[in-house]
Parts: C-alpha cells; structure tokens; sequence
C-alpha cells in the first residue's frame, strides 16, 4: 500500500497519538485532516503538519457529536475529493471507583470513545468503500482486558473492540481493511487529562511515564500495520503478556491487575 496522495482523516490529532499519527502518515505522503475541539490546538498542530510539509487541513469538531461527525466527513470529502483512511483516535480516560463514579462521566467517556468512533465511520464509509481503504480504530489493552477504577474507560474500549469487528466481517468482501490497534501504557496527556469521580480533570498522570512508549513509535506501528493491513495489533510485551495471560488465566490475573493498579500514585484502593 502506497500513501502517496491518500487522504488521511485524524480525529483527536493535536496531541499524543493522534498527533503523532498525522505527522506520521502525512511524511509518508498522505494528504491529512485532522479534528480537535480546540481551535488554538488544531492550529497548533496544523503548524506542525504544514513545516513538515504535510497539505493539511483542521476541523473543529467534538468526536461525541453526530452532527460534528457529518459535517466533518462532507468537509474533507469536499476538500480533498475523497477519503482513503479513517484514524478514530479521538479519546478520553477517566479513574474513579464505580460506586463513587457520576454517571455523567461514564456517559461522557462513552461518548466519545465509542460513538465518537461509530458516528466517524458512519459518515466516512461511502467513501472509504469506495476508495477500499482503511479504517483504525485506536483502542486499547482495556479492550482485551479491564482495569478497576476504568470501568467506563474499560467498557468503551471494549464495546469499539466489538463494533470494529462485527463491522470488519460485513465488509470483508468488499476491499476494505480494518484494524484495531491496541497500545500498552503510552507515554502522552490522557492520563493527565482523565475524568474524575465528578468529571474534573485528575491533572496529573498516576503513573511513572518516563519508560513508556512514546506516541511517535505507537504512530510508526499503526502505519506499518496499516500499510500492511494488518487485522490486530497490539503494543508493548506488557500489553501482549496481559491479552495472553488474561485469555488463559483469567481469575489468576484478577488478583495480579488489581494489585498492579493499587500500586499506582494515590490509587483509590489504599
């Protein structure tokens, strides 16, 4: 596969791996439209893509919002002339107890993890049939397996897991490749930015983040597996032991997550 002139949609793209991911493809030759709900932010990053050389463009769009998405797809579709792959990075975290978790928040993580994602594809898959492109959905460990005090987080990687899936089998007969990438721990702002019990931002990352894969390798990943259209991937040997482990020994990894995640900085179950 060659991305020479593709036309590369990426939803969350002014920071992290969204960000990483747009420098990435565009290098490689693609065109690039990137969303964010921050117009300082999608400036900023249109400023990178555009000293890189990258012919870019920026929308402003909340990936929870439908209407957002719609207007997205018929943007670039009128720009460009076409879509060729769809990048669903678009995400949010959050850490909380359930007991003690607002159901707002559960609805917001929801939102934009999972129909973000669905609301994405709905609008750019005509397009995307028609070119036999791609669609990545960004997803993550949690999507194998489920981390306490991530029950929203959790269950929205899991229900993308699913719908990527169950659409991946629809279209198989049709040209269109579908991949689900899955990072371990990322070095990058989600954690920093993850929801509280109330909604509040936790501000900063609970975790030691200096030996983490950087975003810029999880992007260099998610291109060779494009261009390689691979079906799964999944990053980190962390991450790989985990879906390994939690396949076969699922109640014996039970007792080792919970005591990996109570380890963390101020975890809510000391």
């Amino acid at each position: 596969m060659n991305l020479r002139d593709k036309v590369v949609i990426v939803t969350g793209a002014t920071s992290g791996i969204g960000e990483s991911c747009a420098l990435a493809f565009g290098k490689a030759g693609a065109k690039v439209a990137i969303t964010g709900r921050s117009q300082v932010k999608v400036d900023n990053t249109l400023v990178k893509l555009q000293q890189a050389g990258v012919e870019s463009i920026g929308v402003l769009a909340d990936a929870g919002a439908e209407e957002d998405n719609k207007k997205m797809a018929a943007k670039v579709k009128s720009h460009f002339g076409k879509i060729d792959i769809l990048i669903n990075n678009a995400g949010i975290s959050m850490r909380a107890l359930f007991e003690e978790l607002d159901t707002a928040v559960f609805h917001k993580v929801m939102d934009t993890n999972f129909w973000g994602t669905v609301y994405a594809t709905k609008y750019c898959l005509p397009e995307i049939l028609e070119q036999k492109g791609s669609i990545i959905g960004v997803s993550s460990i949690n999507g194998y397996r489920g981390t306490p005090a991530r029950t929203a987080y959790t269950a929205s990687k899991y229900a993308m897991n699913g719908f990527m899936e169950s659409l991946r089998t629809e279209v198989m007969k049709r040209g269109v490749h579908i991949l689900v990438a899955c990072p371990g721990f990322t070095a990058s702002n989600i954690r920093n930015n993850a929801l509280t019990a109330d909604g509040g931002s936790q501000g900063e990352s609970p975790r030691n983040e200096d030996d983490m894969m950087t975003a810029d390798e999880v992007a260099q990943h998610i291109l060779k597996a494009t261009l390689k259209r691979k079906r799964d991937l999944v990053l980190t040997r962390e991450g790989k032991l985990a879906v390994f482990l939690n396949k076969w020994i699922p109640g014996i990894m039970d007792g080792i997550v919970y005591n990996h995640m109570a380890k963390e900085k101020e975890s809510p179950f000391k």
